[in-house]
């Protein structure tokens, strides 16, 4: 079994100071990584920027001429949230450009699974606008190549990062041959991904699921929604390739998230999607960045990801759990079995 990652130094030149997305998250990944002594197991696969043509089969010529302007007189800020340095629409290609190496590595055979340690983040750019930290969608650039050039008929979009996906979600809402997961905090930025968004019912009812969690769910809540939800999504669907959208800032310690997940709780998440592409795409699935602020949290989260992609087992959780009471998510569970297309076919599953 291969595991291959995807990164690049480059990356740290997209810095803006003071601000919580900067390069020492990869600092510190890339140190957790040597520490832990796993570089020697990984294939480090090349990358190059993505073209803007790919980049075009995503997102409007407006919203790459913002970024690139804002680049070309020295960076400045799309919104308070999002900002572009001098080199940040180079750094921004190379992201996606990277996350579509590792695409194409994937659906060719050259790598079983792989991570693609990438930054600027992408989830939250929509088809027309870069914001949430995320100037282009590196995921769905991907993704949108694997259609349009490997002519894969069903992909699935798992999304863990504490903030809704709206940027994925928005791209593919009518396209029924992704299948787009989000599990994110409710309420909290940007404000999207209700039980009801589902997709198109014109073209693509079904495939966008969405499940907003109360503030405080730990790891018992995940855990149910991954067993009782998104595994029998999945199978219904039947992928021929798995994409995650990878944040661990639902981790409890992070300091813009509010929930309550551990490091043992992301290492069930990640076992699970892992044994689903076992089962349903020849192992095929592949890690992309998103947030992660609590630089501990981000580290341990990446390695024990990248131990278990490897075989390995996930190690000790250096943080340990935060011991609160969770609140209660099964009406959630319910109301999903009661109105989402492709669960309302499936038998109920109570709580385990």
């Amino acid at each position: 079994m291969t595991t291959a990652i995807v990164t690049d130094q480059r990356f740290d030149l997209h810095t803006w100071h003071g601000h919580v997305e900067q390069a020492e998250r990869l600092h510190a990944i890339r140190r957790a990584i040597e520490v832990d002594g796993l570089w020697p197991r990984l294939l480090q696969l090349p990358i190059r920027p993505a073209t803007e043509a790919e980049l075009l089969a995503v997102h409007s010529s407006s919203m790459l001429h913002r970024v690139r302007q804002l680049a070309s007189y020295g960076g400045g800020q799309i919104d308070s949230d999002t900002y572009v340095t001098a080199e940040s629409w180079d750094v921004a290609l190379l992201a996606a450009g990277a996350t579509i190496c590792m695409a194409e590595a994937l659906v060719s055979g050259r790598c079983h699974n792989a991570f693609a340690l990438v930054r600027p983040p992408g989830h939250h750019a929509t088809d027309i606008r870069s914001m949430g930290f995320c100037l282009f969608n590196n995921i769905a650039v991907a993704a949108r190549v694997l259609l349009d050039r490997h002519h894969l008929r069903r992909i699935a979009i798992v999304d863990f990062d504490v903030h809704h996906g709206n940027g994925t979600q928005d791209i593919f809402y009518r396209d029924g041959r992704v299948l787009f997961c989000s599990i994110h905090a409710a309420p909290l930025y940007p404000g999207t991904g209700s039980l009801h968004e589902m997709g198109d019912p014109r073209t693509a009812g079904g495939t966008t699921l969405n499940v907003p969690l109360p503030y405080g769910t730990g790891d018992h809540g995940y855990e149910q929604v991954f067993q009782r939800v998104i595994g029998p999504v999945l199978r219904r669907f039947q992928p021929e390739i798995i994409l995650v959208s990878a944040g661990f800032d639902a981790h409890w310690s992070d300091p813009i998230g509010p929930m309550a997940l551990s490091i043992q709780g992301f290492a069930r998440i990640v076992q699970h999607l892992c044994d689903w592409a076992d089962e349903l795409c020849d192992g095929r699935i592949g890690f992309v960045l998103e947030g992660g602020y609590s630089l501990p949290a981000l580290a341990a989260g990446v390695v024990t990801t990248l131990r278990l992609l490897l075989g390995m087992p996930a190690g000790s959780d250096p943080m340990g759990k935060m011991n609160a009471p969770e609140p209660a998510i099964e009406h959630i569970i319910t109301s999903l079995y009661t109105y989402h297309p492709l669960l309302m076919q499936t038998t109920y599953q109570g709580e385990a």
